[in-house]
């Protein structure tokens, strides 16, 4: 038996035995050894080139000198440009899987993959305000609308493999999933496709709702057609997804109007738009994790709670107490100990399925075709087009300079604002080239490396879960942590200036951890802003100030929608010192403590505007710099414009957009209105760190640079925009000569070592009798070293798909382990068909690979 076996194929055994965990097995004699077959190149072969050493290099900031943003909707339309040499790179998830075997059977092209996105069934929760009845106002009816979907059915039809069901809001290829294997598995189960009892009970509901089938077998309210208007995307897979979830509605009775559009064309209706208006009842989602999670806890608070909308769909979300008090203690990791954050799982996974404001689909498997001469990172989780690593690494193989033509499904779709912009891939692709951070995530394991910071501390409460890895965190703890009195815990929007602790909490205040992170001596003469701009201490103040001000009702910018964010922000953050500027050292308390102390130094939090415990001024919509930020805040406070999607729908004005459109002519107004009063934003705080100078000099340079590029998008990255050409649909980035770091930096990463796992055992077994079945665990032909394996288990189902027993698999050798099972465990069994699935998780990459084998038992 060969045990030859790609990453491809591995990824895609978890959505085969999701499958078949959730149904019955079949009764047939199972083979003494399952072997899964190679069906096409292997999946690793794309960031294996990704990551190719480039030669020994003196340049400094990007490999290339320009890279040219544009369009295409369609990934078939994509590679034949790439085909015929008027593309280099489509940076977008694709999920075709005609156009993937193109791309694989093309030795002139190559392509990387990703593990981390899904697609969705978005409801509108809201009650309609125009006398029509909305179903999914019922969470009722959103839970049943889970038996009408047939996830193995969409996931082929849709995606014809590259992908798999998904039913809960976690994804199968990250650590989570395997770690609470035995907790999804039966919601699995419970939930597979039933259309009879989908219709039974969405039927009852709709009568208890006052709605009346008429004689065609059709629902109606009032004596009008109940019509359900779906927001379908017209560009990839979730057309079909869309369309299908509407002839389930339809076979139930329901009348479906399909919106099927662009992102466009929909984003206004669903992001921006009065839900309780009526215009629609679902939206077609779709989403990623932009690098590989190694906690996904967030999620539930994310999907089905108000607290951290980005949209005004998200705003009317409501969940019941029980989930929200689980949401929210994943969401901050508010608990003790490892069984505890279980405990919460297991609460919030059925309690999600009752809610499903955000319906599961299917997880994707999404390729990113480029030339093969074209080298660029890969994460794991977002591919090329969400790794924040991605400008730091692209080139030609071989040579220095050059331009790259980059495409993917819509640029230019929403604002560009780091305090509340528009968060989409096809945006982030754009403006991760233009930031910086103070640290990375690794593309394979979702640990930080320190990208601006020197190094850091993260010091916790004994007792607290969290581990450290890589050697430039320090990982300490105490019995106690006390938050000093002059730590800065809040905001006072009318005075501007921070809360102290000792005002607040004159009793004292404690917290589970604090995070110190040092910069290297020479940050403040090495990195500057794209306009020459050195970054300065006003700049980080800033970004600790945009946490509170907008939640103050005395704030001159102050957003009500915002509240929700900052409640969660203000429940868990323990307040922030500057501990020195030269060099610059800041501590942060947090009773928020990620599993890993590199994440918790590293990871810049989702919720508005996104913050980080190592405050590099990078928010999570991009970069943050004063002078850019004091025209927006003026426009705001004039009502003229508004950070935040919410704010701009109930104002009535434009979402402020520093990059196009409509709002650079009043952001030219009070840029102007700022310069000519030497204008600092929060002057009695920032006004310590900046001199009349100070002001002078960023007000210039940026005059200058809106002069010269008409936006005022600044970072400190390895790319600055030179050219918007929203007509033409058209963005041109330059390489930033000033950028300090050698092009070769982020050059070092490897293949990802995904784990290859072949199961062995025997073909039938007695209930009476013992049995072991050995994991075989390589990489590359190559057993997999112990001192790399995190954990191996196994889990045990029945002929019924029933998940009855896991366990531990024992250590044999390298690359081996094995589960035996003697009578006990065999006797849980009845006759027939039974599986046994291992597990593996790996160090060395966070995605698990998994293997099942099916077996006979005999009485």
């Amino acid at each position: 038996m060969s045990r030859k076996i790609f990453a491809f194929v591995s990824l895609l055994v978890v959505f085969g035995l999701v499958l078949a965990a959730c149904a019955p097995i079949a009764a047939t004699e199972a083979p003494a050894v399952i072997e899964t077959q190679e069906p096409s190149a292997p999946a690793t072969e794309a960031p294996a080139a990704a990551t190719e050493a480039p030669v020994a290099t003196t340049r400094t900031g990007g490999w290339v000198d320009e890279i040219v943003f544009t369009s295409v909707d369609e990934v078939t339309n994509a590679v034949a440009q790439i085909q015929a040499d008027q593309l280099d790179l489509y940076a977008y998830l694709a999920d075709d899987p005609d156009t993937y075997a193109i791309v694989k059977g093309d030795p002139s092209l190559a392509y990387s993959l990703s593990y981390g996105s899904w697609d969705s069934i978005l409801f509108n929760d809201a009650e309609f305000n125009n006398g029509k009845l909305n179903p999914f106002a019922n969470p009722k009816i959103r839970e049943a609308a889970n038996w009408l979907i047939d996830r193995e059915y969409v996931s082929q039809e849709a995606l014809g493999g590259l992908g798999g069901p998904r039913y809960v809001p976690i994804l199968s290829a990250f650590p989570d999933y395997p770690r609470y294997a035995d907790l999804v598995r039966p919601i699995e189960s419970k939930y597979a496709y039933n259309l009879e009892k989908a219709d039974e009970l969405i039927s009852a509901e709709m009568e208890a709702m006052g709605a009346v089938k008429n004689a065609d077998g059709k629902w109606t309210y009032k004596d009008e057609p109940v019509v359900i208007i779906g927001l379908i995307r017209s560009e990839d897979e979730r057309e079909i997804i869309g369309n299908y979830f509407c002839d389930q509605l339809e076979k139930i009775g329901f009348t479906c109007d399909r919106q099927v559009r662009t992102r466009t064309e929909l984003a206004p209706i669903w992001q921006q738009g009065v839900v309780e208006n009526g215009e629609f009842h679902f939206y077609t989602a779709g989403n990623y994790w932009p690098n590989l999670l190694r906690d996904e806890g967030p999620g539930f608070l994310q999907n089905y709670c108000p607290d951290v909308a980005g949209t005004t769909t998200e705003a009317a979300f409501t969940c019941v107490d029980e989930l929200h008090t689980a949401a929210q203690a994943l969401y901050t990791n508010n608990f003790k100990n490892m069984d505890e954050r279980r405990e919460l799982f297991k609460t919030a996974f059925p309690l999600s399925m009752e809610n499903s404001s955000y319906l599961p689909v299917v997880d994707l498997i999404s390729f990113f075709p480029r030339k093969a001469d074209l080298v660029v990172a890969s994460d794991l989780s977002a591919g090329v087009g969400g790794s924040t690593l991605w400008p730091y690494t692209i080139r030609w193989a071989g040579k220095e300079g050059g331009t790259v033509r980059s495409a993917n499904s819509g640029i230019l779709t929403g604002p560009w604002n780091p305090a509340a912009g528009h968060n989409w891939n096809q945006e982030m692709n754009l403006i991760y080239a233009t930031q910086d951070l103070g640290a990375f995530a690794d593309p394979y394991t979702g640990l930080y490396w320190p990208q601006r910071l020197e190094k850091a501390t993260v010091k916790v409460v004994e007792g607290t879960p969290i581990t450290s890895t890589l050697d430039w965190v320090t990982l300490e703890t105490t019995p106690e942590i006390k938050v000093p009195e002059d730590v800065w815990v809040d905001w006072n929007g009318e005075t501007q200036t921070f809360v102290t602790a000792g005002e607040k909490f004159p009793d004292g205040l404690t917290a589970k951890s604090v995070t110190t992170v040092t910069y290297p001596a020479d940050l403040w003469d090495t990195v500057k802003y794209h306009d020459g701009s050195p970054i300065s201490m006003a700049d980080f103040v800033l970004f600790m100030i945009m946490q509170w001000d907008t939640c103050d009702p005395k704030s001159p910018i102050y957003d009500e929608t915002n509240i929700p964010n900052c409640d969660t922000f203000k429940s868990h953050f323990k307040g922030v010192k500057i501990i020195s500027t030269d060099p610059l050292v800041i501590e942060s308390y947090d009773d928020t403590v990620a599993l890993d102390a590199e994440v918790q130094v590293g990871q810049i939090s989702g919720n508005q505007p996104g913050f980080s415990l190592n405050w590099f001024p990078t928010a999570y919509t991009g970069p943050v710099a004063w002078h850019t930020y004091a025209p927006a805040f003026l426009a705001e406070s004039n009502n003229e414009l508004a950070f935040s999607t919410n704010k701009s729908t109930a104002l009535g004005v434009d979402w402020t957009n520093m990059i196009a459109g409509p709002s650079l002519e009043i952001l030219k107004k009070y840029f102007d209105q700022a310069e000519s009063e030497s204008f600092i934003p929060f002057e009695p705080t920032l006004g310590q760190y900046i001199t009349a100078d100070d002001v002078k000099a960023r007000y210039e340079n940026l005059g200058k640079w809106y002069a010269d590029h008409n936006h005022f998008w600044l970072g400190t990255g390895v790319y600055y925009i030179d050219e918007v050409n929203p007509v033409e649909g058209s963005v041109v980035a330059k390489r930033f000569e000033d950028f300090p770091d050698p092009s070769d930096k982020w050059s070092r990463f490897g293949e990802p070592q995904i784990a290859v796992v072949d199961v062995m055992g025997p073909a039938e077994v007695s209930q009476s009798a013992e049995a072991a079945f050995d994991a075989y665990v390589s990489f590359n032909d190559a057993p997999y070293s112990q001192a790399d394996i995190d954990k191996v288990t196994y889990l045990l189902y029945d002929a019924e798909g029933n998940l009855v027993l896991t366990g531990d698999a024992a250590f044999v050798a390298e690359g081996q382990y094995s589960a035996v099972l003697g009578a006990e465990e065999l006797g849980k069994l009845s006759a027939g068909a039974a599986k046994i699935e291992f597990v593996v998780s790996s160090k060395r990459v966070a995605i698990p690979t998994f293997a099942g084998f099916e077996f006979a038992v005999s009485p």
